[in-house]
């Protein structure tokens, strides 16, 4: 049997509150792009950050071309060849190409820095390496999103060292069209032998670029498929939520009702101008658009988190978005893009980030009664299905689906009238997304009004009744339910087409 590029077997790790491995198993081969999938909280970020060295495992064993690493640190696993190419880009703006690439391996001449030779070496090792024309001396902060992942992969193997890269959710922050670069420079790393750990939520990826895959579920590895391709992939999604996937979205009888919140002719001057959106009680309204369109700057501005211009109205009333806090208080609340950084405090339990925005709700003499908000927060937890069921669980240790249903309680918990979800289910997982698109759903059948900012076609087809298309800062078009369909809103977003006949939605 061929050796195992690195495995890890039996991996216990215990967080407060939280068992996120339990006895987990993960073997890469050499030269083989191998998946890791899973539910959000199935164990997948965690057992990277154990191979990484990031966190001591409570319990199991790793070993990197047969030979035990004990202990494991970030330096042991570098120079055994191991390299992690994260979703996060840590790039500094106002470097060049080049000295991104050679940051913390930089090439000495006798007088400094030899730039020259770094440039030369840095567009070889892109060119030849990752397929990439990508001069030497562009700024990162003049790249595109697909451009800046590949100056971070030519970063983490421009010393020809590397024989395992993990990929983790590479491609979670790119626009479709990006998609295809990371797979061409995926391949290219494969043809020259190199092991790929390739962790994604998009299937449709792991099964066009994947030889095998290995199933997380609960902190454990419950299936290893030796092939993978469309006819696998029910098995795939079966094995990752423990049961048949029958509905990915949810079926609805609601109808919505009048126009309730109205904008007419917002402008913030740079990003979006004359936008004027007519949005029904129990609506929900998306809003697409591809990067650059304005669609996530006309989300911040309406959240009061961007200075603008124009008339806002909920029932014919003025309503005040000035400022986040002003938002909040008239009955509008943001799920956030970002929930990490913009959504939660991190090192507070759920109940702390829970009952953030009701705290004065939650009160006694100035004083917060711990036992209401912890009985609010259980309530929420049953409600939304937050794993684990523990209202002392620190946030931070919880999966990107779960920390998303936490952002969702705090609101559910302030009893708001107009949610905006922005991209709500990026790097979550195909269950979870279904018990959100639910939430979401049920939200707008009880009367809530729904705005839905995302990048994902099928997303906004599957659960919206209108979707708005913007492009270069304006309104394109309005599609109604019976003209929505993933072609039709691809088309129309990318300035292709425009609908001009009911479309097939199914």
């Amino acid at each position: 049997m061929t050796e195992a590029a690195f495995q890890l077997s039996g991996i216990v790790q215990i967080f407060p509150g939280v068992r996120a491995l339990d006895g987990a198993d993960l073997t890469v081969l050499p030269g083989e792009v191998h998946g890791l999938v899973g539910e959000n909280g199935a164990g997948k970020s965690t057992i990277i950050k154990v191979l990484a060295g990031v966190y001591q495992p409570d319990e199991g064993q790793i070993a990197v071309g047969g030979a035990t690493v004990f202990p494991v640190t970030p330096d042991k696993i570098r120079a055994a060849g191991i390299r992690f190419i994260h979703q996060e880009l840590h790039l500094v703006p106002h470097f060049t190409v080049a000295e991104s690439v050679f940051m913390g391996q930089e090439i000495s001449g006798p007088f400094g820095l030899s730039k020259r030779k770094m440039r030369s070496r840095a567009e070889a090792f892109l060119r030849e390496e990752l397929g990439s024309e990508l001069p030497g001396n562009r700024l990162i902060r003049d790249l595109g999103p697909a451009e800046r992942k590949l100056v971070q992969v030519a970063r983490a193997l421009v010393d020809g060292a590397a024989k395992v890269v993990v990929f983790d959710e590479p491609t979670a922050p790119l626009a479709s069209e990006d998609v295809r670069t990371i797979m061409k420079a995926v391949a290219q790393l494969k043809s020259r032998g190199i092991a790929i750990l390739y962790v994604s939520h998009y299937l449709n990826e792991i099964i066009d670029i994947c030889d095998r895959v290995t199933v997380f579920r609960q902190g454990r590895n419950v299936a290893v498929f030796d092939t993978v391709s469309k006819e696998t992939g029910p098995e795939l999604v079966s094995a990752m939520i423990g049961r048949a996937l029958d509905n990915f979205f949810p079926t609805t009888d609601r109808e919505p009702g009048d126009v309730s919140l109205q904008l007419v002719g917002y402008d913030d001057g740079k990003a979006f101008s004359d936008v004027t959106l007519d949005i029904r009680r129990g609506e929900i309204f998306g809003i697409a658009g591809l990067i650059g369109s304005g669609r996530e700057e006309l989300i911040d501005a309406l959240y009061g988190l961007r200075k603008s211009r124009g008339t806002l109205t909920l029932d014919g009333a003025p309503l005040d978005t000035r400022t986040a806090a002003k938002a909040v208080a008239n009955g509008m609340v943001l799920v956030p893009r970002d929930r990490r950084h913009d959504g939660l405090v991190l090192p507070m339990t759920v109940t702390e980030n829970a009952t953030l925005a009701t705290l004065d709700e939650n009160a006694s003499f100035g004083m917060i009664d711990r036992r209401k908000t912890r009985a609010v927060t259980e309530r929420l937890i049953n409600d939304l299905d937050i794993r684990p069921n523990n209202p002392l669980a620190v946030t931070r240790f919880l999966s990107g689906g779960n920390q998303q249903k936490v952002v969702l309680a705090r609101w559910l918990a302030k009893s708001a009238r107009i949610f905006i979800f922005d991209a709500p289910t990026v790097g979550v997982d195909v269950g979870a997304k279904t018990e959100i698109y639910q939430l979401i759903e049920n939200l707008a059948a009880e009367g809530a009004i729904i705005v839905m900012s995302s990048s994902d076609p099928v997303e906004l087809v599957g659960t919206c009744d209108r979707v708005a298309v913007m492009m270069r800062g304006k309104v394109r078009t309005i599609i109604d339910k019976p003209y929505l369909n993933v072609d039709h809103l691809v088309a129309v977003t990318t300035g292709a087409t425009t609908v001009l006949e009911p479309a097939d939605a199914s």
